[in-house]
């Protein structure tokens, strides 16, 4: 009987240690290892990094395990939203708080990885629709379609090499080439994120830090990605300065503030939104709800406040 009892407390006491390891979420407890994540790392960890931020709608491109500007980016606007550090770095805490509010299903993503699928819309969607996600479509390709026709009647099979040595030379630069050809196009101003020039990355400056120069620096990063987002949008100027100076587009342009000289914080926000740092969630609009006298502004769809200023779709 002495015997009875000793094991019957001896298997209480092992229930009350195993029992609450059954309620831990295993998605929560295998998540990442132990390194700390940074822009430049590759591997397992970027990939669960990348499918988690995409399960809850931070990131939007491609799972492929490389840490790079838009995975980091994707990081920064989710500590913003959770109320983390803002450092763009995958610590303990940060890991923490993304296991606890996404799935990640690893052998869905590696096995489809591993296919060659790409992934756009991990997590929210149907699994079976994730395989083989529709293209996008380029953000703006009026530009292109403009550009394309320029080049091609120069290299048609009527062009001679008996014009005069000039001509020759002003149509094909290249000595000896038997037929002139168009000379390559130099980056223009237009929707690729390499194509800004040093005009249009200092007049955004001057629109950031006439538009927002009292804000937080997360609010005037948000003023440029709106006119960036507008730049990609068909319904707006696909140039920086088209859209910048639209006609009642902006109240800096306005009152003259436009041609005030921005301070460094206006110019590394322009440079942060260029390289994919969007914290208004792809808005068009924004507006200062204290000082709104526009019925039009309120009746738009609102995304966020980021300081004073309300961002709309």
């Amino acid at each position: 009987m002495h015997m009875k009892n000793i094991l019957i407390k001896s298997f209480i006491l092992i229930s009350v240690f195993i029992m609450p390891l059954s309620f831990v979420k295993t998605d929560e407890a295998n998540a990442f290892t132990r390194q700390v994540i940074q822009q430049g790392a590759v591997g397992e960890d970027v990939i669960e990094l990348q499918a988690r931020l995409q399960y809850l709608g931070y990131y939007n491109g491609q799972i492929d395990g490389v840490f790079g500007w838009s995975t980091y980016w994707a990081l920064r606007n989710f500590q913003y939203e959770f109320g983390l550090p803002i450092d763009g770095l995958a610590g303990t805490t940060t890991k923490n708080k993304l296991a606890k509010a996404s799935k990640y299903n690893e052998y869905f993503v590696k096995t489809n990885l591993n296919k060659g699928k790409k992934f756009t819309h991990y997590g929210g969607v149907d699994q079976s629709k994730q395989v083989a996600p529709n293209k996008k479509a380029p953000a703006n390709n009026t530009q292109t379609n403009k550009e394309a026709p320029k080049a091609t009647p120069k290299a048609t099979p009527n062009a001679t090499p008996k014009a005069s040595p000039k001509a020759v030379r002003e149509a094909a630069p290249k000595k000896g080439t038997a037929t002139p050809k168009a000379a390559p196009k130099k980056p223009t101003a237009a929707n690729t994120p390499n194509g800004f020039s040093q005009n249009d990355i200092r007049l955004m400056a001057n629109a950031v830090h006439g538009e927002s120069r009292g804000e937080p620096y997360i609010g005037q990063v948000a003023v440029a990605a709106v006119i960036l987002n507008r730049v990609n949008s068909a319904n707006f100027p696909n140039t920086v300065s088209g859209v910048i100076f639209e006609p009642g587009a902006f109240t800096a342009v306005a009152d003259g503030q436009i041609w005030l000289t921005p301070n460094e914080s206006s110019k590394k926000a322009v440079i942060d939104a260029i390289n994919g740092w969007d914290p208004t969630g792809e808005a068009l609009y924004y507006f200062n709800p204290a000082t709104a006298t526009s019925g039009w502004i309120w009746g738009r769809p609102q995304i966020k406040q980021i300081g004073k200023h309300i961002f709309c779709k």
